[in-house]
């Protein structure tokens, strides 16, 4: 009989990703979690994997061989609990699949504080486009392969490195388990106040990374990046690749035409033309990095961005929720400041004389901690009108003068503030990383009430 692995935190994008490479391998599985529901619960149950909702200690009964803990479970948890007065293994996700999988995997990572689901989801389609079925791990369901992780054809193994911690019994970074051969570095800015202090706590994990690199491994950097610059600047035994729009990187990105998404990457190498559904300048520095990374792998640039033609965004990345009667809605993921101010920017490209209508939820623990209270706005300013929702999580008074628009305590009424402002011709964009307490949906119905 297979061996059982339950693994507690199951419906997070990470440790559902698990899930599925765990069964492929063979082994038996099942998990709990607070909260059990659609897409990840139906790709799971789809996967014979059996769910538990709730963390009833019960499901060490029978005791599984080995429980893999997520890393939002902390002591006090009855399961935890129960779990280290046993005698049963236990080990994090990260370090399961670094001993498990990706230890004789030729392993891209894609780092850094924004756009690692998109370059991550990118990079795995031009390996895939290449013949090479690679193996991936990433933080969302990607739209042209239907699931979030698979296990793939050695060598190749495509995983979005993330800097949070690792478990409540290993503070160190996730990406530390991972050892990547090929490193995508694409930015660093200060987030995840929970478990950091400070920027310069970040860097330090960075720096950790990039000291057990191989010394023939390769890692791919925006130039001009002070914040990268200075985790470099501490010590790098690998090669090194820089991209970025000056000049002064390695490998240069411009568009062509902004509109049509039509755009080039040039280096001593060459000048690679190329044309994406994506818009915007960050969009085209992850296709940029995803590419460098493809062709560290073997893959050529013109194949690489053949790739991007036929790439299709990850949900919540830009996904098109409503396109009807001249309204269109739009579902981001982002949650700082940057991310939001650069995906406004994309959007404009993307719908060129329309007016921007943001509704916005500061969902993420740093938003909730108020870290970015007092630049929030600005973020926002390339938007027409912007429409935000409160709830008694925030520790910061989020009010109309400072967040430069109107403020609702709960996703009704927000519905009944937003829909007299919107007309015939606009975008409207949704921005969080949660939930909107059943935002969408809501909307979705008056707008098909209304106008269809």
């Amino acid at each position: 009989m297979s061996k059982h692995i339950h693994i507690l935190g199951i419906c997070g994008t990470f440790m559902g990703g698990l899930a599925l490479i765990a069964r492929e391998l063979g082994y038996r599985v099942s998990g709990s979690d607070a909260n059990v529901y659609p897409p990840m619960s139906t790709q799971l149950e789809a996967s014979g994997i059996t769910l538990h909702e709730g963390y009833d200690p019960s499901v060490l009964d029978p005791e599984p061989d080995l429980v893999i803990v997520g890393n939002a479970m902390t002591r006090g948890n009855a399961v935890i609990e129960a779990l280290l007065n046993s005698t049963v293994p236990y080990t994090s996700g990260p370090e399961w699949l670094g001993r498990e999988v990706l230890r004789d995997r030729w392993v891209l990572a894609v780092a850094g504080t924004h756009g690692k689901t998109t370059t991550s989801s990118i990079l795995a389609w031009m390996l895939e486009c290449a013949g090479l079925e690679p193996g991936f791990l990433i933080g969302g369901v990607t739209a042209n392969f239907g699931v979030s992780a698979r296990l793939g054809q050695a060598p190749f193994f495509v995983i979005e490195a993330d800097e949070y911690d690792t478990a409540f019994f290993d503070k160190r970074s996730k990406f530390i388990h991972y050892h990547p051969r090929t490193l995508i570095f694409n930015n660093l800015e200060f987030d995840h106040a929970d478990i950091f202090d400070s920027l310069a706590d970040i860097e330090r994990q960075f720096h950790h990374l990039i000291r057990i690199l191989p010394s023939q491994g390769l890692v791919i950097y925006p130039a001009e990046t002070s914040s990268v610059e200075r985790v470099l600047a501490k010590g790098v035994w690998s090669d090194t690749l820089s991209f970025g729009p000056s000049k002064e990187a390695s490998w240069v990105y411009s568009w062509k035409d902004r509109v049509q998404g039509q755009f080039a990457i040039e280096s001593e190498s060459g000048r690679f033309p190329g044309d994406s559904a994506l818009r915007g300048d960050y969009n085209l520095s992850n296709i940029t990095a995803a590419m460098l990374a493809a062709r560290h792998a073997g893959v050529q640039p013109e194949v690489a961005l053949a790739a991007v033609q036929s790439f299709r965004n990850t949900k919540r990345r830009q996904e098109v929720l409503f396109d009807k009667a001249g309204i269109t809605v739009v579902d981001d993921f982002a949650h700082h400041p940057t991310a939001i101010e650069v995906t406004l920017a994309g959007l404009r490209d993307q719908y060129p004389g329309r007016r921007l209508l943001l509704v916005l939820e500061p969902r993420s623990n740093t938003m909730r901690m108020g870290i970015h209270a007092d630049t929030l706005a600005e973020a926002t300013r390339l938007a027409d009108e912007r429409f935000w929702l409160t709830s008694p999580q925030l520790k910061w008074a989020l009010t109309p003068e400072r967040a430069q628009g109107l403020v609702f305590p709960n996703s009704d009424a927000l519905i009944v503030g937003l829909l007299p402002h919107i007309v015939p011709g606009d975008v409207i964009v949704c921005m969080s990383n949660g939930d909107f307490q059943g935002f969408k949906p809501k909307l979705l119905t008056a707008l098909e009430e209304r106008y269809v």
